[in-house]
């Protein structure tokens, strides 16, 4: 009678089998990778970087490192997260916004929210970022605008951070506010027109194809590295999961898209940042969570263990 082994003979490369499975060699540091990762970089590359809050420590470390980092508008205080005062951007419809306003001068039906009682004038779509009144945001956007295209056309690299799934939608045009927060939420402004809904799989890969299309326009010859934030949401606006269970979603639901998305453009590369510290940090015994208040967030050991795999990819660092 025939015989089947449940573990047929075949040949693999040491990345591609669990770490210390059978006869692999255990996690000893350094995560597996494949010899060529497809993107090399120098301290002379051009590279820029947006997205949710883990993109701020990537800029640091870039910083720190002496790469040539793209910084504009570096004066304004929402430019601390990423390249531009684009704040933080957590979900991939605020990004491609961000794209279509920049090169396309795309305008939402509202653009700008007015506090009830301080008269605060508050931008909707950039994380809490406050005027005075509305000619000093229209004057203060219109040069972010600039800012905004030379630091994406400058870009020989651009690293994009993705978040999370969780939007709030205006019922009127679609556009997508960063969060309902800031002076106007929190003075009884209305929030009648936005709904909460998670987005799915399909938008947010379609939203990622029209950032390529629109860099592909203006800066066709960039790089794009796509990367998952490995930072946790705080707290989900659902009613229906727990906030572990609602985190796990947004981050299973963007690694799918970013998979989709690096197979179909040769320029587009990913970056492993989220499987290093949520899975690969716990298999040599160490936490990737910080700390305190914000344990939700990545330690410091996790983000240097995780730049340093990306010197170590992409850069010079052997």
């Amino acid at each position: 009678m025939a015989q089947s082994d449940v573990h047929p003979v075949q040949r693999f490369q040491s990345w591609q089998v669990w770490p210390g499975s059978f006869d692999n060699p255990p996690a000893d540091g350094n995560f597996p990778v494949p010899v060529e990762t497809g993107l090399k970089i120098d301290e002379s590359t051009p590279i820029a970087s947006i997205g949710s809050c883990f993109a701020r420590e990537i800029k640091r470390r870039l910083i720190q490192r002496g790469y040539n980092y793209v910084a504009e508008e570096t004066q304004h205080p929402a430019a601390i997260h990423a390249s531009a005062a684009w704040e933080r951007v957590y979900n991939t419809f605020c990004l491609r916004q961000i794209f279509e306003y920049t090169f396309e001068n795309r305008q939402p039906d509202l653009r700008w929210w007015i506090s009830p009682r301080s008269h605060k004038v508050q931008d909707p779509y950039r994380r809490i970022i406050l005027y005075d009144s509305v000619e000093a945001a229209e004057t203060d956007f219109a040069q972010h605008r600039i800012y905004s295209r030379r630091a994406l056309q400058g870009a020989a690299v651009l690293i994009i951070t993705l978040g999370l799934t969780e939007i709030w939608q205006d019922r009127v045009d679609g556009s997508v506010i960063s969060l309902p927060s800031g002076p106007y939420v929190n003075e009884g402004g209305d929030m009648s027109r936005y709904k909460f809904k998670v987005s799915r799989y399909a938008e947010n890969l379609e939203n990622l194809e029209r950032i390529h299309a629109v860099m592909a326009r203006h800066n066709p010859a960039c790089q794009l590295l796509v990367t998952i934030s490995p930072v946790n949401l705080w707290a989900t606006f659902r009613k229906d999961l727990d906030v572990i269970s609602a985190s796990c979603n947004s981050k299973s639901t963007l690694r799918a898209v970013a998979d989709e998305f690096t197979l179909r453009h040769e320029n587009v590369h990913y970056f492993p940042a989220f499987e290093m510290a949520t899975i690969y940090q716990p298999l040599i015994g160490l936490t990737y969570f910080s700390d305190g208040r914000e344990n939700y967030h990545v330690n410091k050991s996790t983000v240097k263990f995780i730049m340093r795999h990306f010197f170590k990819f992409y850069g010079d660092m052997k």
